[in-house]
């Protein structure tokens, strides 16, 4: 067996093209084959040219390549390749099933290297003009998602803290705002929820908890949910 090539697991950002690194547009440009999610826009594929593509799917509620197929493509691309790059929405490191794809390489002996990608939560506060945190209100944030491993429970505690950020949350934020309500979360709780952040389809909703407890009209691209105190809209902010 020949060299091993080496793997770069890169995220591309919430979306826009123009979004992701420099680090990660010159691997890129630099790749011998790119293994894209389903979320990577046309406009982030025009970055890799040169490059052989390979769609990997990985968008939540549709059919997609399973995970270990995904693992064995990326081991057999480095034993053909000098430079293959997984990319990935988001953050690779955050709900990017990071942790199956680096134990696969290692395994293997393969050198990898994790480029950081501006996760959606960060985009979407950016977006909305909306930090995350805010003196005086609120210190603490939690990205969760309600997604879990077969072995684990359908609904696991919910974080205790200012701010909520729920990733990939369309079908399961109602039940998330029935669950804070039954805590004693107020019923006027501030929530902005982000369909397609950072792209040209961006989707802006303005709730309160009890409005987002009768559920979200179905969308047509990935949400974002964010609930706290310190998304109350400013006094002179428009939008």
């Amino acid at each position: 067996m020949g060299a091993l090539g080496k793997v770069y697991l890169v995220g591309a950002g919430p979306g826009a093209a123009d979004l992701i690194t420099v680090r990660g547009a010159r691997l890129l440009a630099q790749a011998d084959v790119v293994l894209y999610d389903a979320l990577v826009t046309p406009e982030m594929l025009e970055l890799c040219a040169r490059a052989e593509k390979i769609s990997v799917g990985k968008r939540s509620g549709q059919r997609s390549t399973a995970q270990t197929l995904i693992n064995q493509q990326l081991v057999e691309c480095a034993k053909k390749y000098s430079l293959v790059v997984r990319l990935k929405g988001g953050d690779p490191m955050l709900f990017g099933r990071a942790d199956e794809e680096l134990r696969a390489l290692e395994a293997e002996g393969i050198e990898v290297e994790v480029v950081p990608g501006i996760t959606t939560a960060v985009a979407a506060a950016a977006s909305t003009l909306q930090p995350l945190t805010k003196r005086g209100v609120a210190r603490s944030v939690a990205f969760f998602t309600s997604s879990t491993a077969p072995d684990q429970p359908d609904h696991p505690a919910l974080p205790e803290t200012d701010t909520l950020v729920q990733y990939m949350g369309g079908r399961e934020a109602a039940a998330t705002a029935e669950r804070l309500l039954a805590e004693g979360r107020r019923p006027t709780l501030p929530v902005v929820v982000v369909e397609n952040c950072s792209r040209s389809d961006e989707r802006i909703q303005r709730l309160t908890l009890s409005d987002l407890a009768h559920g979200l009209e179905p969308g047509h691209g990935p949400v974002l949910v964010m609930m706290g105190e310190a998304l109350a809209m400013r006094e002179h902010q428009k939008k």
